[in-house]
């Protein structure tokens, strides 16, 4: 069943949708990228700590699939009633957030090894 906002406005330049869909796709793989080490930490990794980084990886590769998707979504909606693309936040953040995450969890290896 398709979402109703796709019925409303006209359809967008097929070009500026796949545009669309490839950031998304980029988005996906960044959290799973997240996921893989969240697992891999998990797996070979026996410290407590490190542990709890898995799990926030984890936890940070779930919302990152989320914020792709309303991305996207909104990104399409726009183009459909021919506004301007939404800007957010949510870049700045997250990338200072994983940022901080990766930095923490060297130094945690590197003390720890």
């Amino acid at each position: 069943m398709a979402a109703r906002w796709r019925d409303e406005g006209h359809e967008p330049d097929y070009r500026f949708s796949l545009a669309n869909e490839r950031t998304f796709l980029a988005w996906l793989r960044t959290a799973l990228a997240l996921l893989a080490g969240g697992v891999v930490l998990d797996q070979f990794v026996e410290a407590p700590l490190v542990k709890a980084i898995a799990i926030v990886l984890t936890v940070v590769a779930g919302a990152v699939c989320v914020i792709a998707y309303l991305r996207w979504r909104a990104n399409e909606i726009a183009m459909r009633h021919d506004r301007p693309l939404p800007h957010g936040s949510v870049l700045p953040v997250l990338g200072s957030v994983l940022l901080i995450g990766v930095a923490a969890l060297v130094v945690v290896l590197v003390v720890m090894g």
